[in-house]
């Protein structure tokens, strides 16, 4: 089928973190719900593939860690040779979007906020994310108004859209620790540096809030973090299962599936979590642009917890963000008992 704009393939370019990835791919199910039969690649990073593969809604992924290493007379060639028929430059790449342009792909939609896209998309939507009220999601459907597709659902319906439904089956390995016979709770305190997090005592008070009888917790982080961590796990009651270091993101992802909730700032498991579709509790600071209105996970028992002021005095430490630890543990311990 040909769509009312004669495309049949188009490349959704968005090369930066999990999470960012995670909250475009509601626009790929989107364009499917709008021309069924057209064919979705996206351009993402190496290490976000594993991610991107679990949406249904996309036929391909495109390593741009792979593209970006070519010399711009091959990546032309190489983008010339996918016969795509359009590509949006969700996350903006002057490289990516100059190949493309060379690659003479015919509709190529950037935003009118980047001076590169002017002489290198085609369509320019009007689009500045940084003082927008809307959710980084909603922001993403903007770029669809070429394709005259002009909805803007709520964050429930949003999350309907997500398609994470080609999750990897669990290794026995990592089936091995868990009790099926209690609510199983993934910690994952820190975020590589990319959100304020809340304090690791906090973490711990969660831990002792809810009784071991009901209830296992699980410590995850990526091998750099085990470091990070590996002090404060000792401290830890021993029945906290350490899983820091010890996953690949496709076996994460099968772990996440597994668990009923994970609770962390926003980070990329958050966002995981909440495609899976368990309790993704994400804590958040009052900041913007990184307050919850913007960046909070979305799924069907997914929630992002806030303190109720205007506050901007943790910018310039963000290693100490009071706001964020203001969340008291109980409140979480709460959420979790109901």
């Amino acid at each position: 089928m040909t769509t009312k704009h004669n495309i049949k393939k188009i490349i959704i370019s968005r090369t930066d973190a999990i999470g960012d990835v995670i909250l475009t791919l509601p626009i790929c199910g989107i364009i499917k719900q709008f021309y069924p039969n057209i064919k979705i690649l996206f351009l993402g990073r190496s290490y976000t593939k594993d991610v991107i593969n679990c949406c249904e809604h996309v036929d391909e992924f495109i390593n741009a860690d792979e593209v970006l290493k070519l010399a711009d007379k091959d990546a032309v060639l190489y983008l010339k040779s996918l016969n795509a028929d359009g590509i949006i430059h969700v996350f903006p790449n002057k490289r990516i979007s100059k190949i493309s342009k060379k690659a003479k792909i015919k509709l190529r939609v950037g935003t009118t906020n980047r001076i590169f896209h002017w002489g290198t998309a085609n369509k320019l939507v009007r689009l500045s994310r940084k003082n927008s009220t809307l959710h980084e999601s909603q922001l993403n459907c903007k770029l669809l108004e070429p394709l005259e597709i002009f909805i803007l659902p709520d964050l429930k319906e949003m999350a309907s859209y997500t398609g994470f439904t080609r999750i990897p089956e669990l290794t026995n390995s990592g089936a091995s620790v868990l009790d099926k016979n209690k609510t199983k709770i993934i910690l994952h305190p820190k975020s590589n540096a990319s959100a304020r997090e809340w304090s690791l005592d906090h973490y711990a008070s969660l831990i002792k809030q809810l009784p071991k009888d009901h209830f296992q917790f699980f410590i995850s982080g990526t091998a750099k973090e085990k470091e990070l961590l590996a002090g404060w796990i000792k401290t830890l009651p021993p029945e906290v299962v350490d899983l820091t270091g010890k996953f690949t993101l496709n076996e994460f992802i099968a772990f996440i599936n597994q668990a009923d909730y994970l609770v962390a700032a926003s980070t990329g498991p958050l966002h995981i979590a909440a495609a899976c579709g368990i309790g993704a509790i994400g804590i958040y600071p009052p900041i913007q642009p990184m307050h919850p209105g913007r960046w909070q996970p979305i799924g069907k028992k997914a929630q992002a917890l806030v303190v109720n002021k205007a506050c901007s005095d943790c910018r310039k430490n963000p290693q100490s963000c009071n706001c964020i630890n203001e969340i008291e543990a109980k409140k979480i311990a709460d959420i979790i008992r109901k």
